[in-house]
């Protein structure tokens, strides 16, 4: 694919979504993988101001493991950073320093150029309108239920934990996001029940013929995965973080109505219009107390979820 099928979506990152403005500085974190998101986004970003540079690392082990010293230094240092890279950086210490420092961020974890192109296609205002009616459905709840055909049924308790949106539009110091974006998410206190997952989970990508990811949770812990692949790679995230590699750590709800089908990419997947999503690992960087070498997400197609009992409206693709 070439650079120019990729320009309008790296404007639309690094003019809508950041607002990267010309006094300001800009670096751009990637892998070999996904350099030419890396290389596009750095192009349109030079038009805007002078500051500007990108850092190539090598392609990471797990989802939500630390970038070398040098990488997570740039992103502390810049007004704006934006990391395409093959695995997450949302959910790190180098990331959250960063914004906690000042600077506004995105990163795109995952991403390949189809998503980039499709997914940064969305009208970011409407996801705005979108994360405004999730969040004040269950904001104030206390416990959240989630349920679906497949056989999900899980009770969360919140807690004083904090509602985050995800809505793509960062503009004010120390704001994150995803890009592709669009969800509301919780890392809740504590949970109980099952989950079974029918859309997407790494490291399986879109689930599909009857394919299902099944495991149980036992005061906010895992305590029985079905899957022998991602249970694996728990196993190896508990050798350095004990039982946390096993924590309930995120609810997150889709709101991006512009995706109308799954493709595999946890990324766009999680922010589908009327999914839900639930994760284990890491949730330090969410509101949460846990640090692990991973966070994995499993995309739930059909739920229903209630606030307190009530059950709320989700949005709808369209």
């Amino acid at each position: 694919m070439s650079q120019q099928s990729l320009r309008a979506s790296a404007k639309t990152a690094i003019e809508q979504c950041m607002n990267l403005q010309s006094e300001e500085s800009c670096v751009i974190v990637t892998d070999e993988k996904r350099q030419e998101i890396g290389d596009a986004l750095y192009d349109v970003a030079t038009e805007i101001t002078d500051s500007v540079a990108a850092i190539r690392y090598p392609v990471g082990n797990q989802h939500g493991e630390e970038p070398p010293a040098p990488v997570a230094a740039a992103m502390a240092e810049a007004d704006v950073f934006l990391a395409p890279t093959t695995k997450s950086l949302s959910h790190t210490t180098a990331r959250i320093d960063a914004t906690s420092g000042g600077a506004r961020g995105a990163t795109l974890p995952g991403i390949t150029a189809d998503v980039f192109r499709s997914g940064m296609s969305a009208d970011y205002e409407n996801i705005r309108t979108e994360c405004r009616t999730v969040l004040e459905q269950v904001e104030d709840a206390d416990q959240i239920r989630v349920t679906s055909p497949q056989g999900t049924d899980i009770t969360m308790e919140i807690g004083e934990r904090q509602w985050f949106e995800d809505t793509g539009i960062v503009h004010e110091p120390g704001s994150f996001s995803n890009l592709p974006a669009g969800e509301v998410f919780v890392s809740p206190v504590s949970g109980d029940g099952t989950v079974v997952v029918d859309g997407t989970m790494m490291p399986h990508g879109e689930l599909t013929d009857g394919q299902e990811v099944r495991f149980e949770v036992k005061d906010g812990r895992v305590v029985e995965m079905a899957d022998d692949d991602i249970r694996g790679q728990l196993e190896t995230a508990a050798e350095t973080a004990g039982e946390d590699a096993y924590n309930l750590a995120e609810l997150g709800i889709g709101t991006n109505t512009g995706v109308s089908a799954l493709v595999g990419s946890v990324l766009l997947d999680e922010k589908a219009g009327g999914t839900v999503h639930i994760a284990i690992g890491d949730d330090h960087t969410i509101g949460g107390d846990v640090e692990a070498p991973v966070h994995l997400d499993g995309i739930l197609r059909e739920p229903t979820v209630y606030a307190d009992g009530e059950e709320i409206s989700l949005p709808v693709a369209r």
